[in-house]
């Protein structure tokens, strides 16, 4: 096979490995079956939320999410329910802020037909959709308080009172709420019931801004440079070195959802296979080149890496990473990325700074790969080795 034959053929390979890894991502979040492992990070912070909310999860106790705008309050409520035995079963979201006043009631906890004005039909709610799983109560600091009240009410008895119905219905729940106030002080400022947030706030687990996990941010950029790449059609490979670092020092203000935005914008107007800080005009002030100069900016790859075709070409059939095997047939994409982690972590003695600068990769995510494919030995034995290198 010609190396450009071999090259399209490794292209394919990642592009469906990053099909297969969004459609299992999305399948999970269909179904509430995402858990607290497919939460991208693995820094003190996030460690910690996560092995609160693990143990959360196994009960039924309520939890309360604090934290600033777009850290990712949902996605660790929904790690909440994928890994309780709720998982599964239905997950709802509401965003107390966003619900117009005059229709929380009913669109909390449903209404009859005819009930009022308006009320065609007969409506469940929230709380009857969520039946059996978990309902989500994003912002719940900003529901009035005579919801508050009712929503009280509802947690108590484990029953809801729809609009116009003459009966009450009981509803098996679990209850996570979140808010971006700080709970106490809205207590003791008359905007949020005593006995609600004591009754919602039996579990805090507290989200970590960005700014201050900010060694997660190579592991976010890579994974929503893959999770677009698929969703727009694109074949960016990752963010240059440069842009990875000013990235990585910049203060975030909008959190994890700034930075999603932001790497998505850069996909849709990239045509070069890195990120370059010009892809992020509002966060590094860099303007784009202008077009004469786009084609030697499009081409530019960093100094530690040769082309494919050049890999393809120059390398020997005993070589320590083989693209094919003894038939001649392209190996899989998992044969040869396990190989070449392996050789690398052999070539740099176990330092895994150095190992994921020269994969070009952030450390978490070659942590996580190297527990996916059972290397952990490999990192042992070469530290070992290089103890023993240096005592000689």
């Amino acid at each position: 096979a010609s190396p450009e034959r071999i090259l399209v053929s490794i292209r394919n390979a990642l592009s469906m490995g990053a099909l297969k890894g969004e459609v299992d991502r999305l399948k999970k979040h269909a179904t509430g079956r995402a858990s607290f492992a497919d939460m991208v990070g693995d820094s003190p912070a996030m460690t910690m939320v996560k092995r609160m909310g693990e143990r959360a999860a196994k009960s039924s106790i309520p939890i309360l999410i604090t934290g600033e705008s777009g850290v990712g309050k949902e996605v660790i409520a929904r790690a909440v329910h994928g890994s309780s035995d709720r998982a599964g079963k239905p997950f709802i979201a509401v965003n107390c802020g966003a619900l117009p006043e005059n229709l929380v009631e009913s669109i909390l906890f449903g209404h009859e037909k005819g009930s009022f004005t308006g009320a065609t039909d007969k409506h469940l709610g929230k709380f009857q959709e969520a039946n059996g799983g978990t309902l989500f109560l994003d912002e719940v600091g900003e529901l009035p308080l005579d919801m508050q009240v009712k929503l009280l009410r509802a947690l108590q008895e484990s029953e809801i009172d729809p609009v116009g119905s003459k009966r009450s219905i009981k509803v098996d729940v679990r209850i996570v709420s979140a808010t971006n106030r700080d709970p106490a002080q809205a207590v003791k400022d008359g905007l949020f019931r005593e006995d609600l947030f004591y009754r919602l706030n039996v579990f805090p687990i507290e989200a970590p801004s960005l700014r201050t996990r900010r060694e997660d941010i190579p592991a976010l950029v890579d994974h929503f440079i893959r999770r677009f790449n698929v969703e727009e059609g694109k074949s960016v490979v990752a963010a240059s070195a440069e842009t990875l670092a000013f990235l990585t020092a910049y203060d975030w203000p909008g959190n994890v959802r700034q930075l999603e935005n932001a790497v998505y914008r850069a996909i849709v107007l990239a045509d070069a296979p890195y990120l370059q800080p010009f892809d992020f005009p509002a966060i590094s002030g860099v303007a784009a080149p202008p077009p004469e100069a786009f084609e030697a900016v499009a081409s530019q790859r960093p100094a530690i890496l040769p082309t494919a075709e050049e890999l393809v070409a120059e390398m020997p059939a005993d070589a320590p990473v083989r693209i094919l095997d003894h038939r001649g047939h392209l190996r899989t994409l998992e044969e040869i990325e396990r190989d070449l982690i392996a050789l690398a972590i052999e070539i740099y003695a176990g330092h895994m700074s150095e190992v994921a600068r020269r994969l070009g990769i952030g450390r978490s995510t070659l942590y996580r790969k190297v527990r996916e494919q059972g290397l952990e030995d490999n990192i042992k034995g070469a530290s070992e080795t290089d103890g023993a290198t240096a005592a000689a």
